[in-house]
């Protein structure tokens, strides 16, 4: 089950969270960390033990104003540089493969060519990688 929790920062410090879609079901915290935690806790009152410990929280962070639109900007760009790392391991990998074996070049000169440490390619070049 997943469950959205929107957490908000009122002018004295504190945090609350709350799961919207259940009535009711919120606590504070000095952090979201801690909210995080007791949110939790709080589900657990609401729907079945089990249920609230196996949910998915998807976290809403609501900070106002245009930080909001700065944050997700962040968030966007990260999911973006994760997916582009993920391609460029694999090509990576696809690459020291060729030079490798195919080529029949060494590890330090495929680390040459890759701009990559000859340990990385020694790695990358097991069987099982």
């Amino acid at each position: 089950m997943t469950y959205t929790v929107r957490y908000e920062r009122h002018e004295d410090g504190w945090w609350t969270a709350e799961v919207p879609a259940v009535q009711g079901c919120l606590t504070q915290g000095r952090t979201i960390a801690q909210c995080r935690r007791r949110i939790r806790d709080a589900l657990a009152l609401f729907v079945d033990d089990a249920v609230a410990r196996k949910a998915t929280l998807v976290d809403d962070v609501r900070l106002g104003g245009g930080i909001t639109r700065v944050v997700r900007r962040v968030a966007a760009a990260r999911r973006k540089a994760d997916a582009v790392q993920a391609r460029v391991q694999r090509d990576t990998r696809a690459a020291v493969k060729e030079l490798t074996g195919r080529l029949g070049l060494s590890v330090r000169d495929a680390a040459e060519v890759l701009g990559i440490s000859y340990q990385r390619v020694q790695q990358l070049a097991q069987p099982g990688r």
